[in-house]
């Protein structure tokens, strides 16, 4: 008999093989020749289109020992490639492991996810019992439920509770987290409360790990799952709830390859499951503010910190008032506050969002800037390595380049890094012990260590990017310095004012987290300035009830729709003339608005000239199918990369 067999491979359709096995069904994992190798595939629920096509039809070489995938799986698969206009066949492939599917391994290696030791007993605030009370009600189809709650909350342990109802009745969870640099200080919290251990699934996970843990979810026999946004594609046997931890985080857009937004397909695969999901935040995003106005999502709030720590106060140092000494970037009454920190034994961080020594090095003599050969972006000193290095293609290079006298070039270095800040904190310290916190510094090797004196006060100065922000605890940490928060307040997007709404609150909830008083100050050169004072508000829903007026005004997300078109490539001519050609076909043959293209703010990435266009629709209007139809009947171009960015959030 002849079945519809899908390959996690590019093409957009199923291929028809033979088999003699009546057995097999729909979702079940099967071993195919495909040209000269053998591919691994699954039965599939409709047939290659094209009828006409003449093929040799090949058959099936054997069933794989594995649970088939179910329905909901694969009609979320379905949806996926439909939403984000991607090949049906590269949905499939974030499913599998390096294009395999893992068969039955030997269950001794996975019993470290099920050994249970004596979990933790947790005493619930009243605040928190009446939000794990909410969300545990009728959770047993599908419902988005947020918990909103300040930082130190204890947001965690409001869903490990509901996460617990569904183990306990037999179902698998998955916790998405942001960032793999959480993953470990969370392990440690979710043996404390569980009793066993949760898998973890991200990039630096060995492959030898990875295919014990894709069996162990594909058989049941994991129960939960830590993960990063790759996890969701993973073949649950049992899936009863998911958590996206965090969810307001950009970390979960996948910007390159197949590009998503994690937050955005959990909800749809909890929807497709018919199970809840859990989105958990301190600042919801705009569409999750929106869709909680709306009554689509039920929100429940958390006040209190746990145990009624006090949250920080904020105040602003007017940098207008300081004469501030060259190339110093830290005024004298942010020292005399910083040293009276130090004194009651606090622990002090000094936040930039700026990684290396300094963003732009200038020759004084030929004014010429260090520039990135293969990007259009400036290269970043980094001091301690001692070169200049792209943050988009890994470009370095030393600091050495003759100048118009044929001499070496005289450097100025402009703007502060967090190796430069670091370098002014240690003169003004220097008896302090001091520590560089950035994913530069903070190695899987060395970030455990590092972590541990921190929490022990061995380390009385960080100087942090905004991975710091990122859900970790810092017990003595009740002294914050947002070195010039001015930096942050622009960008390339529309989100710049929201995401950074969403970076202070996270960073202020750092500090003061075990009761003693706390402060975070901001230093700026706008104090009156209205952005200012509505990002430092102690409430994060006036500066959002502002923002989505704005929005809503001017019909932008979450009241309309933008797909975004890159086009890529190595001809700027081309590329431009290819770009030109396919506004008019989008504009002849789609209702909708269509703007650009233009150069992108990044005008080259890796070699690579991109233009860019905008395609503008109410969100009402289903106009990916349409999108997807224009853009495989145009003529690409061999040499132009074409990318399709569904709901965008960076205009890079």
């Amino acid at each position: 008999m002849k079945i519809p067999i899908l390959l996690p491979n590019i093409f957009d359709h199923p291929f028809t093989y033979k088999s003699s096995d009546a057995n097999l069904k729909l979702g079940d994992y099967v071993e195919v020749p495909f040209g000269k190798s053998k591919k691994i595939g699954i039965v599939w629920d409709e047939f290659e289109k094209n009828k006409n096509k003449q093929y040799l039809i090949k058959n099936v070489i054997r069933k794989l020992e594995i649970p088939p995938l179910n329905l909901e799986t694969i009609n979320f698969l379905k949806w996926f490639s439909e939403y984000n206009l991607v090949p049906i066949g590269m949905s499939l492939k974030l499913h599998f492991l390096s294009n395999e599917a893992i068969e039955v391994q030997n269950s001794e290696e996975l019993k470290k996810y099920n050994e249970c030791k004596k979990a933790n007993e947790i005493k619930l605030s009243n605040e928190q019992l009446t939000s794990v009370n909410a969300i545990t009600k009728n959770d047993n189809k599908f419902r988005v439920y947020v918990i909103q709650g300040t930082t130190g909350s204890g947001k965690t342990i409001v869903y490990f509770n509901s996460l617990k109802k569904k183990i306990n009745e037999g179902f698998q969870g998955l916790i998405l987290l942001p960032e793999i640099g959480l993953t470990g200080e969370f392990q440690k919290k979710f043996k404390e409360f569980f009793g066993f251990n949760a898998a973890v699934w991200h990039s630096s996970v060995t492959k030898k790990n990875k295919k014990i843990i894709w069996n162990g979810v594909a058989t049941g026999k994991i129960k939960v799952l830590i993960g990063a946004r790759s996890s969701l594609f993973l073949p649950f046997r049992n899936l009863g709830i998911i958590v996206v931890d965090e969810e307001h985080d950009q970390s979960y857009k996948q910007d390159e390859g197949i590009i998503y937004n994690a937050r955005d397909m959990a909800i749809s695969r909890a929807s497709f499951a018919n199970i809840p999901i859990n989105l958990v935040t301190a600042v919801p995003s705009i569409e999750t503010f929106d869709n909680i106005k709306k009554g689509k999502y039920l929100c429940s709030r958390l006040y209190k910190r746990y145990l009624d720590a006090n949250l920080p106060n904020h105040e602003i140092i007017n940098l207008n008032q300081s004469n501030l000494k060259s190339n110093s970037w830290i005024s004298q009454k942010t020292i005399e506050k910083v040293k009276d920190h130090l004194d009651k034994k606090n622990q002090v961080l000094f936040f930039v969002n700026r990684r290396g020594f300094a963003p732009y090095v200038l020759c004084k003599k030929c004014l010429k800037v260090h520039t990135c050969p293969n990007c259009s972006i400036n290269l970043v000193y980094h001091k301690k390595k001692e070169n200049l290095i792209c943050h988009y293609c890994g470009y370095n290079t030393k600091l050495i380049r003759k100048c118009n006298d044929n001499k070496n070039c005289e450097y100025a270095f402009s703007g502060p890094g967090v190796e430069r800040i670091y370098d002014e904190v240690k003169k003004i310290f220097p008896d302090k012990k001091i520590t560089i916190f950035s994913s530069d510094t903070m190695s899987k090797k060395s970030s455990s260590e590092v972590l541990e004196k921190i929490k022990n006060n061995k380390i009385q100065i960080l100087i942090g990017t905004q991975l710091i922000s990122k859900g970790f605890h810092f017990p003595n940490l009740n002294c914050i310095v947002v070195v010039d928060i001015d930096l942050t307040l622009h960008g390339h997007d529309l989100r710049a004012a929201e995401k950074n709404l969403q970076l202070y609150h996270q960073l202020s909830g750092r500090a003061g987290r075990t009761g003693k008083p706390a402060t975070v100050y901001f230093q700026t050169y706008n104090a009156k300035s209205n952005a200012v004072s509505l990002i430092t508000n102690i409430n994060p829903d006036v500066f959002l009830e502002k923002e989505l007026m704005i929005r809503k005004k001017n019909n932008l997300p979450p009241f309309e729709r933008f797909i975004s078109i890159i086009l890529s490539g190595k001809n700027e001519k081309k590329i431009e003339i290819f770009a030109y050609k396919l506004k008019y076909k989008l504009e002849k043959n789609l209702n909708a608005k269509i703007l650009g293209p233009v150069i992108a703010p990044i005008f080259k990435i890796k070699k690579n000239f991109r233009f860019r266009i905008l395609i503008r629709s109410k969100k009402t209007q289903k106009i990916q199918k349409h999108l997807s139809n224009i853009l495989s009947n145009f003529k690409n171009h061999k040499e132009i990369k074409l990318a399709v960015d569904v709901d965008p959030i960076s205009f890079n």
